[in-house]
């Protein structure tokens, strides 16, 4: 076990990516330097970092939505430096700048993870699934109502994020507006018979692997047309997706296009509690902002 008493922990500045991309590296993650962008944009005074001797040895970010609810994220510490109570620092200094802000913080935590978070009042709370595939050409399913929007006027986008926020239970608008900006394909839309947006799907760019999500829904039977319509834009290219479990049908519409689960995810809280499970979310937008 290595010496951590000289462990300063200090707010994330845009200088310390490339140090925080290697700890990322040491777990392998699949978030780029972007992604770290995004979460520093979105919450300056809430992504905190370990320093021993002024090499950054840990990480963590937050990420609130509104009062309702915050999210913890890139909990990374460098394998030489772990079991020392780095990460823990860490998490309690983000739940000192979150108390007062939100009502309820979540994660989604590694099997590893988890005891260090359940130590310091976390719950566990549903399930998250990784699966990975490869992006095919040839759509398994097929629908009349999904359509592609290379550029999103004004109003879609409203509609999009009113539409996330009652299938998220907070409004993270700020965060999708990113995701947006930061697609690597159109971003896919589905709408009911009246015209009514009801579904919206999003990808971008990762280190290992493409990211497909979010992926909400009203409608269950949407959800394999409108990955269809996103796989079809990343043809050939490994995909990772992290499934919500309470989805009723998302383990069939995956391993009907041939991906296969890698690895499970805990969703944890702190807190009061606000939706258990998001039944319309299929794809969560990453485990590091929920």
């Amino acid at each position: 076990m290595q010496e951590t008493g000289r462990i300063e922990i200090r707010l994330l500045v845009d200088s310390d990516i490339p140090a925080a991309m290697q700890l990322k590296e040491f777990a392998r993650w699949n978030q780029t330097e972007t992604d770290w962008r995004c979460l520093l944009r979105l919450e300056p005074r809430g992504c905190f970092g370990a320093l021993l001797d002024g090499s950054l040895v840990g990480t963590t970010t937050t990420t609130t939505y509104d009062r309702e609810l915050a999210w913890i994220g890139m909990v990374l510490v460098n394998p030489e430096y772990r079991r020392c109570g780095i990460a823990t620092r860490l998490i309690k200094t983000a739940l000192d700048y979150l108390s007062g802000k939100v009502i309820t913080v979540k994660l989604d935590a590694t099997p590893e993870g988890q005891p260090v978070y359940e130590s310091l009042g976390f719950e566990v709370e549903s399930l998250i699934e990784r699966w990975v595939g490869i992006a095919g050409a040839t759509p398994v399913g097929c629908s009349n109502t999904i359509e592609t929007g290379a550029e999103l006027d004004i109003e879609t986008r409203r509609e999009l994020i009113a539409l996330d926020r009652r299938a998220f239970g907070a409004d993270r608008a700020p965060l999708i507006e990113i995701l947006i900006d930061n697609a690597c394909v159109a971003p896919v839309l589905a709408r009911a018979a009246d015209g009514r947006l009801n579904g919206y799907a999003l990808a971008r760019r990762g280190t290992n692997a493409d990211y497909v999500g979010p992926l909400v829904t009203t409608n269950a039977e949407q959800a394999g047309p409108l990955l269809d319509r996103v796989l079809g834009q990343l043809t050939g290219q490994q995909i990772y997706i992290d499934v919500n479990s309470a989805f009723e049908i998302g383990a069939r519409v995956l391993a009907d296009r041939g991906f296969v689960k890698q690895r499970d995810l805990i969703r944890m809280c702190y807190g009061a509690r606000n939706s258990v499970a998001f039944p319309w979310v299929f794809a969560i937008a990453g485990p590091e902002v929920g």
